[in-house]
C-alpha cells in the first residue's frame, strides 16, 4: 500500500489517492486478515520469499500456513520446542502494509475513519477532518504474549480504572474508563499467544468471547469491543497433559491447526544450525564436523533414553556448534595454528547437550553425561558410514588388534600431530582424502574424526583421547552387525 506519510490529519488523509471519496463512519473496513491476504497474494505472484530464515518447511508447514492466511483464518502452530514456531509468527508481520493510519493520542490503535473504541469515536466526532492521525509501522503492529498460569483477563483484555472514570466523569461500565490490556492494544495488528495451553481456562474463554462475539465482562460490567485483530497461537503438545489444555470452545474457533516438526534431513538441519549459530569468523568448521554435530541431535531424538514427548530442540546443535567453536578458538589462542573444530571440541561441548535432553528413567540411571557421550559415539559412526563407509581400514584395525594404542595429540602444532598420526597405518591417507588436501589443521581434525567414526562403528574402543582395539565382546558383535 502506498500512502503519503506526511498526512497528519484526517482531512489530509482523505486527499490521498487511496482514501479519495471516503467519509467518516462509511463502514468500509479493511480487516487485518484482508490486508495480509492481499499482500500475501502479491508476494506469491511475484515469487518472493514468504518467510525468510525459516528452513525445512517448504513442502510441509508453509503450504498449510499460506492456505490459512489466504482463507483469512486465525491459526495455531503445534509442535515441540525449538521448531521455529515463534519465528514463523513474527514473520507474518512481513505480510502487513508498511504503515497504516491510526488516531493519534489514544491508547488503542484505531482506524481514523471507523474507530471501534469509545475514545476514538469521541475524538472523530469532536475534531472531524482535523482529527490528528499518526502512522503505525508494521513492526509496532505485532504484540506477543508468553502465556503463563498467572496471566489474568486484565492483562490481556483490560480492567476498569476508577481514577480514569472519575477524571472523565463516566460510569465504571463505560469503555472510556477502561485500562486496556494487550489484546486491545494490538487492534489493527497481530496478537500472538505463545504456549497457549498454559493460560487459565477463564482467560481462554475471554479470548474467544471478545474475538467471536466482540464482548466480555469485566468486574461485572458488560464491555463490547469489535476489535480488528488477527489472532495466532503456538503450543507444545506436551503441555496438553503436563501443564494444561486448550479449552474446547477456543480450539473450535481456531481456524487451522498446523503441525511443525524437526528437520527431516541432516543437510537441512546443518543449514539451520549454520544460519542460527554465532561464532568467530576465523574459526573453521570442517563439513564432516558440522554433519557430526547435526547428527548428534538426530541420534538423540531416536535414543530410547531420551524423552520423546519433550523432544530434542534444534537449539542443541546450534549451542553445541557455538561451544565447540569456542573451545577450538581457545585451543588456538593458547597454542598456535588455525582454530579448527575437532571431535575433542565436540566432547568439550557436553554441557550444550546435557542441558537440552529430558531423560527417561533408564537415562537418569545412567547419567546425562554418559548418555550424551554415547549419542556422540553413535552419531560419529553414522556420519563415518555415510562419508567413508566403503574405505578399506583392515590394516588400521590389525594394527590396533596387535595391541597398539594411540593417544591423539591435544596440544602442539598441527604438523607434530600429523607426524604422530603416521604411526597408524592408512590414517594419514584417509584423513587427506576426507579433508580434501586442506591445511594440516583440517587434516588433523579429519584424522581424529576417522578414529572416532571407527569407534562409533565398534571397530575400535576409546578411553578419553586413547584409542585401542575393541573389547572382545564388541569384536564378536561386529561380525554380524557392523561389517
Amino acid at each position: 500500500m502506498t500512502v503519503i506519510a506526511r498526512a497528519r490529519t484526517l482531512g489530509e488523509l482523505l486527499n490521498t489517492p487511496e482514501y479519495a471519496g471516503r467519509k467518516p463512519f462509511d463502514g468500509k473496513i479493511r480487516l487485518v486478515q484482508d490486508e495480509v491476504r492481499e499482500n500475501l497474494t502479491r508476494k506469491l505472484r511475484a515469487g518472493e520469499t514468504l518467510f525468510p530464515g525459516v528452513v525445512g518447511y517448504d513442502d510441509t508447514v508453509i503450504p498449510q500456513l499460506v492456505n490459512a492466511l489466504l482463507a483469512r483464518q486465525n491459526f495455531i502452530l503445534l509442535g515441540l520446542r525449538g521448531q521455529a514456531k515463534s519465528r514463523i509468527l513474527r514473520a507474518i508481520t512481513g505480510m502487513l502494509d508498511d504503515v497504516v493510519p491510526v488516531i493519534d493520542n489514544v491508547d488503542m490503535p484505531d482506524d481514523p475513519l471507523n474507530p471501534v473504541g469509545a475514545e476514538g469515536q469521541h475524538l472523530l466526532e469532536a475534531h472531524g477532518l482535523e482529527l490528528p492521525i499518526r502512522w503505525l509501522p508494521r513492526a509496532d503492529r505485532y504484540v506477543e504474549k508468553l502465556a503463563t498460569p498467572d496471566v489474568t483477563v486484565a492483562d490481556l483484555i483490560g480492567d476498569v480504572d476508577p481514577i480514569k472514570a472519575a477524571r472523565l466523569g463516566t460510569s465504571l461500565g463505560d469503555t472510556r474508563s477502561m485500562h486496556f490490556g494487550l489484546l486491545p492494544r494490538a487492534n489493527r495488528g497481530i496478537f500472538a499467544v505463545n504456549e497457549l495451553a498454559d493460560l487459565a481456562p477463564k482467560v481462554q474463554v475471554a479470548l474467544f468471547n471478545i474475538l467471536q462475539e466482540g464482548d466480555v465482562q469485566i468486574k461485572g460490567y458488560p464491555i463490547r469491543l469489535e476489535l480488528d485483530v488477527m489472532l495466532v497461537f503456538s503450543a507444545n503438545p506436551e503441555d496438553y497433559t503436563a501443564r494444561g489444555k486448550i479449552v474446547t470452545p477456543l480450539k473450535d474457533r481456531i481456524g487451522s491447526e498446523i503441525r511443525t516438526h524437526y528437520p527431516t534431513d541432516v543437510k537441512l538441519g546443518m543449514d539451520i544450525t549454520a544460519q542460527e549459530s554465532v561464532r568467530a569468523e576465523h574459526v573453521v568448521v570442517p563439513p564432516f564436523i558440522s554433519e557430526l554435530i547435526e547428527e548428534i541431535a538426530f541420534q538423540a531424538r531416536e535414543d530410547g533414553r531420551v524423552d520423546k514427548m519433550s523432544g530434542v530442540s534444534q537449539r542443541l546443535p546450534i549451542s553445541l556448534l557455538e561451544v565447540a567453536a569456542a573451545n577450538a578458538e581457545r585451543r588456538a589462542l593458547v597454542g598456535d595454528g588455525e582454530a579448527v573444530v575437532r571431535v575433542s571440541d565436540v566432547y568439550a561441548g557436553l554441557p550444550a547437550i546435557t542441558g537440552k535432553m529430558e531423560l527417561e528413567y533408564e537415562g537418569e540411571l545412567k547419567g546425562a553425561d554418559s548418555v550424551a557421550k554415547d549419542v556422540i559415539r553413535k552419531a560419529a559412526g553414522a556420519v563415518y558410514g555415510r562419508l567413508l563407509g566403503s574405505a578399506d581400514t583392515k590394516e588400521l584395525e590389525k594394527w590396533f588388534e596387535a595391541g597398539n594404542v594411540f593417544r591423539f595429540p591435544q596440544s602442539g602444532n598441527a604438523g607434530a600431530a600429523m607426524k604422530a598420526t603416521k604411526e597408524v597405518p592408512g590414517l594419514t591417507e584417509l584423513s587427506a582424502e576426507l579433508a580434501e588436501s586442506q591445511s594440516d589443521d583440517v587434516r588433523v581434525a579429519a584424522a581424529e574424526f576417522i578414529l572416532e567414526g571407527l569407534y562409533g562403528r565398534k571397530k575400535l574402543s576409546r578411553a578419553e583421547e586413547l584409542y585401542a582395539a575393541p573389547e572382545p565382546e564388541t569384536r564378536q558383535q561386529r561380525g554380524g552387525r557392523w561389517n
